[in-house]
């Protein structure tokens, strides 16, 4: 192991010791990028420095803590997903009296509003409860705020006509000073919290529950604990919708799911539990 790798190794289980954030089991890629553009912006020559001042400065790590996420997300992101959301699954969700939705990694929103958006115009968001989480308060903020640039609304006016969308997508948001807030209506359902997926526990039985293209930055064995908390977490015949680039196939927990859509990415809860939950 080179010394870049130990300093890294010593950082990253400094930071989990201290705060409580595990960042060990993100892909090395992935969190070795994050740790470049740190230090990089702050100035600090090595990882072993970095952990020195992130071990006796709170405020510092606070303030740096949001660079280890990635945050990139638009409305209505890949069109089919949401057209297969309408097709498939909420004709299912439409039998449910009350319905309780997780969207785990929710970023800075705009899968959250997308979804609300789709539940509305299917006559659902009144019985719904959606959990909106994610490990980056800097990004909930930005979530629970609904504002976003003209840039971000022009594609959401594409992927929302693509996706099968059926009012005008102007009828969900106001502009003023060149950004756009999304109806406040959009929020009400909504309960936003800091949840660490790879360290927390789960908290609601889910009838659908989206974490879509955030696995990808998670090691195979940090996505396996993600999969069963998921398992866990998920009624009776429940959903789970994953990115594009995602699949529960090669896990341990696929024989927990059907595979509703393959395309899409949108499994349904197995009718056999899975042998270590039964």
């Amino acid at each position: 192991m080179t010394v870049e790798n130990v300093q890294r190794h010593l950082l990253l289980e400094g930071i989990f010791l201290k705060y409580g954030f595990d960042f060990r089991k993100y892909t090395e890629a992935s969190v070795t990028r994050r740790i470049d553009v740190i230090l990089g912006k702050h100035d600090i020559p090595t990882e072993a420095d970095l952990l020195a001042r992130l071990l006796t400065d709170e405020g510092f790590f606070r303030k740096i803590m949001p660079l280890f996420t990635v945050n990139t997300s638009e409305m209505f992101r890949d069109p089919s997903f949401f057209r297969a959301l309408r097709t498939q699954v909420i004709p299912v969700l439409r039998t449910y009296p009350n319905l309780n939705i997780w969207i785990a990694g929710c970023s800075t929103g705009e899968e959250v509003y997308s979804l609300q958006i789709l539940l509305h115009e299917e006559g659902l968001l009144e019985r719904s409860t959606i959990y909106a989480t994610d490990i980056n308060p800097l990004a909930l903020k930005k979530a629970q705020d609904g504002v976003y640039d003209l840039e971000g609304i022009r594609v959401f006016t594409k992927n929302y006509v693509e996706s099968g969308g059926t009012k005008s997508p102007s009828d969900y948001y106001t502009v003023h000073y060149n950004r756009a807030r999304m109806n406040p209506e959009l929020r009400e359902r909504v309960v936003f919290s800091e949840h660490n997926m790879a360290t927390g526990e789960g908290f609601v039985e889910a009838h659908l529950i989206l974490c879509r293209n955030v696995l990808i930055y998670f090691n195979r064995e940090l996505q396996e604990r993600v999969f069963k908390l998921f398992y866990e977490s998920l009624a009776s015949r429940a959903f789970l919708g994953l990115g594009s680039k995602e699949s529960i196939r090669f896990s341990a927990c696929a024989e927990g799911f059907d595979e509703l859509n393959k395309d899409d990415k949108i499994y349904q809860k197995a009718r056999t539990p899975l042998t270590f939950y039964k």
